[in-house]
């Protein structure tokens, strides 16, 4: 128990470390409300990052610099490449692309490529069953190997359960001989 605990211990003080250390520092700004979709600077937002299939993906990035010229690669989930256009936030390009709706549930890259030098940057979509894609609930039965002795047969069926009731039956009648006194 006491190894139990410090070990939980110690790895949710390795987590909190962990996070102080990514975490801005004191008197740092973050300024997220001037991004849409809290762009950051060297990475592709892709907003809403899960989707279903047929739903339109807005991305965008800061990566490209004051032009924000860039190119996406939607191919991975079937969509295709799209442009990245600057936005009216300084230093953003935005563009948008439509999931197809044959894409098949899982974790897509997009990836934008900056028009000006070589920069690349990517981003997690992720596909989401949705109504058009419901799931097939199981049906019938798990073999175990138990019960089943008397089938689907509805004659045997009855005449189990008739079995059962006069057995009951006659249970009963002999108790109740048997507390009258009249043995047995």
């Amino acid at each position: 128990m006491r190894r139990t605990a410090r070990l939980l211990t110690g790895t949710s003080l390795a987590v909190a470390a962990a996070g102080l250390a990514t975490a801005p520092a004191y008197g740092e700004a973050v300024d997220t409300a001037a991004r849409p979709f809290g762009s950051l600077a060297g990475s592709l937002q892709v907003y809403p990052s899960t989707t279903l299939p047929g739903t339109q993906v807005t991305v965008n990035t800061a990566a490209c610099g004051d032009k924000g010229m860039a190119v996406g690669d939607a191919g991975a989930v079937g969509a295709g490449t799209f442009p990245l256009a600057p936005s009216t936030h300084e230093g953003e390009a935005i563009g948008q692309f439509r999931v197809p709706s044959s894409a098949q549930p899982g974790t897509y890259e997009i990836v934008a490529k900056c028009a000006e030098g070589a920069k690349q940057v990517t981003g997690d979509l992720v596909v989401a069953l949705g109504a058009a894609h419901e799931q097939v609930q199981p049906r019938g039965s798990v073999k175990t190997g138990v019960g089943g002795a008397l089938g689907t047969d509805p004659v045997q069926t009855t005449a189990g359960v008739a079995a059962l009731a006069v057995a009951a039956a006659g249970g009963t009648w002999l108790l109740h001989r048997r507390a009258r006194g009249d043995g047995i």
